[in-house]
């Protein structure tokens, strides 16, 4: 019994370590690097086929090679170069001639060298179809499989072809085709516009044409093997993109008292809903993600990918939801949320029953002061900024600019504990006279005030559970 048991063990190990975790890092954002340890492999969007239907340019190849150096960091990771996008158009025309095919495969093998990559994803939206503005052709689903086979003889067994598929397995032969592939990534999301949910994991009344386990089951009913399917995860919202307060939801969490956040409990999704209960925005969070992370545990899938990691938020719940679950635990598991107290570098009984309550709610507990040296990213990776005692003005000029953005782009909550302004920072100052013109959630306590602008806020210590579950969107 105890063999078996040990074997049962290493064959839970091996599905650990050899699942995937693919992160599509886009050319044309902020170029912000993510953290490569939270993923297994990087899809690089994107590069596009030629206008003479025989070769491949590279977008931004200046910030490819910063994507590859992170290779330094986690010599594991897998880096891709993936070929088209919705509108990238040309695949058509250069999959339906045999010698350009060739010459198109024999360039995207020059670039696998050039550039030091895994491999190539060709994310062709879709064959046949002309829905992104592209030309199609009936042939296309056959010489899909013929171009697949072309990539598969330039690049050779030991780099990586895969592809990124409709929701619905449209479109390919997999069959035909998928000997050549090592995996697909399935886009298993934007099937819908508000008031339906674009990602719902299973079918309910808000869900779109098709939902994330039916988009599972098409795919293997279409010939994918379970341990070639990575399903695709948006780190993004969908509804009206327009809309300022919808757009950035997902990342400040601020619906300007508008919305209503929402949970399906049968589709395993959040949304924002508006003032008739109607659906206004379809959102995603670390609950859905892990959700969905247990999903493609129990089915035993290869993996997830997720487009793209701009769009997490400063803290990267989303994507450390994924990492956590698929390639530490192998179990859905959520991050606790990070406090970073700021203090005079003297420890007090408020950062210890601080640290108490984080363990009956969920967060850790870090120490900042003034002299703590400043790293980039120190304060965005923080949900909450608990000032008990911290002088601002002591700050370094690079925790000034960090804190000013903190505020100004809603990266996350202030608290200031006996809060007051400063002598010398005359935009802290504003801030604290005027925090309502931030979006960012803040409490500012005051225990002895001054008459003037300042309120007391004297039912902050007798809720205090309360007041840190808003601050950190626990409620």
């Amino acid at each position: 019994m105890s063999v078996l048991l040990m074997l049962m063990s290493l064959c839970v190990l091996a599905q650990q370590q050899n699942r995937l975790v693919i992160a599509y890092v886009c050319s044309w954002t902020d170029q912000r690097l993510p953290n490569p340890m939270l993923m297994t492999n990087i899809n690089y969007a994107f590069g596009h086929v030629n206008k003479t239907f025989n070769g491949c340019n590279v977008q931004n190849p200046d910030f490819l090679r910063k994507v590859v150096a992170l290779k330094q960091i986690n010599p594991k990771l897998k880096i891709q170069l993936s070929v088209g996008g919705w509108t990238s158009g040309n695949f058509s025309e250069m999959a339906a001639d045999a010698k350009n095919r060739m010459m198109f495969a024999k360039d995207c093998a020059r670039i696998v060298k050039l550039y030091g990559l895994d491999g190539i994803d060709i994310d062709w939206e879709y064959p046949t179809s002309s829905e992104a503005g592209i030309s199609s052709s009936p042939n296309d689903t056959k010489n899909f499989t013929l171009l697949m086979r072309d990539l598969r003889k330039t690049l050779g067994k030991d780099k990586l072809l895969t592809a990124a598929t409709i929701a619905d397995a449209l479109y390919v032969d997999f069959r035909s085709c998928i000997q050549y592939m090592d995996f697909v990534n399935i886009m298993a999301y934007d099937v819908a516009d508000a008031p339906k949910h674009h990602t719902t994991l299973f079918r309910s009344p808000l869900s779109g044409r098709i939902t994330v386990s039916e988009a599972v089951d098409a795919h293997i009913k279409a010939g994918v093997p379970k341990n070639k399917l990575c399903l695709g995860l948006p780190l993004y919202g969908r509804g009206d993109h327009g809309n300022n307060i919808l757009e950035h939801y997902m990342k400040t969490g601020y619906t300007g008292g508008y919305y209503k956040a929402c949970w399906d409990s049968v589709g395993q999704v959040p949304y924002l809903a508006d003032w008739s209960g109607q659906l206004a925005w379809a959102a995603e969070n670390t609950r859905s993600f892990a959700a969905k992370c247990q999903y493609i545990i129990d089915r035993d899938l290869l993996g997830a990918m997720y487009w793209e990691t701009t769009e997490d938020n400063a803290q990267e719940d989303l994507m450390n939801t994924v990492y956590l679950s698929l390639l530490k635990y192998n179990k859905a598991t959520i991050p606790l949320k990070q406090v970073l107290v700021m203090t005079d570098g003297q420890e007090n009984a408020e950062t210890e029953h601080l640290r108490a309550l984080g363990k009956s709610l969920g967060f850790v507990v870090n120490v900042f002061t003034p002299a703590t040296p400043f790293v980039d990213r120190l304060f965005a990776r923080h949900h909450l900024l608990y000032n008990v005692n911290c002088n601002m003005d002591a700050l370094s000029a690079d925790a000034k600019t960090a804190f000013e953005r903190y505020i100004d782009k809603a990266e996350g909550s202030y608290l200031a504990y006996n809060a007051d302004t400063t002598k010398h920072w005359a935009w802290y100052n504003a801030f604290f006279k005027q925090p309502q013109a931030k979006h960012a959630r803040t409490i500012l306590y005051k225990v002895n005030p001054n008459l003037g602008y300042m309120p007391r806020l004297s039912t902050y210590e007798e809720n205090k559970k309360q007041a840190l579950k808003w601050l950190l969107r626990l409620e």
